[in-house]
């Protein structure tokens, strides 16, 4: 087991490969957890990119100018919503990727993006969601049993793919779901909005972006991004955390809608791979969700493998068991028990009886 990659963003600087199979596994490891141009990234900012071997840092190239990329489209494709949106809501937020670019948030470089995720309020969704499919954007999803699902139990809408871009939209009107564990009320989060650079569009508050990106990496059901969103929250961290009072804040914040759990377990995987330290204040204040309970200790062995780099080098016998521990510990949290049993079921049948090539695109409600 052999994760070359986490150890690059080691705040100790672990030194870089001496070995060119090193260097191989250690771009291969990057490439499969979608982290090249990142490291790309990282690399030139630690000033360590001259110590890498040209035929390597010429693997960079390619991904680097395709985030480029990215980030243009991106940026595009946030005012074009924004026209298309004009009259339905003046309060667009963007939430994750899409609102560390156009804030200027370190975890943008390098960074690739799956889609574009907005929240608008509960009341807005409907006529929102009429003016993005009156602009070119379509449901990805026809099965009637995951239309319902999403919108009586989620947090968002099916999927909208552009039928010319293919730029694909997340449209939430809260965080988490209604059902889950940890149920937020939008409303909370509306009050400490930041604006943009574009008229009526919104991102979080620095301590909302941090506790969302927790709260979504770690009801996660899927680690295939684990890392690079562990990442991201260690980039975020490191930004605000040179604003005053930001780690009070933080603390307050994380108490006040009940994510004092995914912040403990965020601030323990961000020291233990990265060396990230936050402050006592902070690490007490988040260990009163009592880590050694039983679920706790289990839980954290999981995350560790499942946080490990998505490549056979880091896999171990336990590797494909942990994931399916996380995957239904995921449901678990999302939904009470009453719906998730029937939910399961079905998702079940239909798995077994769908038409070839009709994909399921509720993935895991998130």
């Amino acid at each position: 087991m052999t994760d070359l990659l986490s150890k690059i963003w080691h705040q100790g600087t672990h030194p870089l490969p001496a070995r060119m199979q090193d260097w191989e596994l250690l771009l291969s490891q990057a490439a499969r957890g979608s982290l090249m141009a990142r490291l790309s990234q990282h690399l030139t900012d630690t000033g360590r990119m001259s110590q890498v071997p040209p035929v390597v840092a010429q693997q960079f190239v390619g991904p680097s100018v395709f985030v480029a990329r990215q980030q243009i489209e991106v940026v595009d494709e946030v005012e074009r919503i924004r026209q298309a949106v004009v009259g339905c809501t003046d309060t667009v937020v963007l939430l994750k990727g899409a609102a560390y670019l156009v804030a200027g948030l370190p975890p943008y470089r390098g960074r690739l993006f799956s889609d574009i995720d907005l929240m608008v309020r509960r009341v807005e969704v409907e006529s929102v969601e009429s003016a993005l499919l009156g602009a070119g954007w379509i449901s990805q999803e026809r099965d009637p049993y995951n239309q319902r699902y999403y919108r009586r139990w989620m947090h968002e809408v099916p999927p909208l793919l552009h039928v010319i871009r293919a730029s694909s939209i997340d449209l939430h009107h809260t965080i988490t779901p209604p059902t889950s564990k940890f149920r937020i009320d939008a409303n909370l989060l509306y009050g400490q909005l930041v604006p943009t650079r574009f008229k009526n569009v919104y991102v979080l508050s620095p301590a909302d972006m941090v506790l969302h990106s927790a709260v979504h990496l770690f009801q996660e059901g899927e680690f295939d991004r684990g890392l690079r969103d562990l990442l991201d929250l260690r980039d975020l961290l490191t930004h605000f955390s040179h604003k005053d009072n930001f780690w009070d804040s933080l603390q307050k914040r994380a108490k006040d809608i009940g994510l004092q759990e995914p912040l403990w377990f965020a601030l323990f995987h961000l020291r233990r791979l990265f060396g990230f330290s936050a402050p006592v204040s902070c690490v007490l204040l988040t260990s009163e969700v009592d880590q050694w309970q039983t679920h706790h200790r289990l839980l954290n062995w999981c995350l560790k493998l499942a946080l490990m780099p998505n490549h056979p080098s880091c896999d171990t016998r336990y590797t494909a068991f942990t994931r399916w521990l996380l995957f239904v510990r995921s449901h678990w949290i999302r939904m009470p028990i009453y719906l998730l049993i029937p939910h399961l079921f079905r998702k079940g049948w239909m798995k077994l009886f769908q038409p070839d090539g009709q994909k399921d695109h509720t993935n895991t409600g998130v």
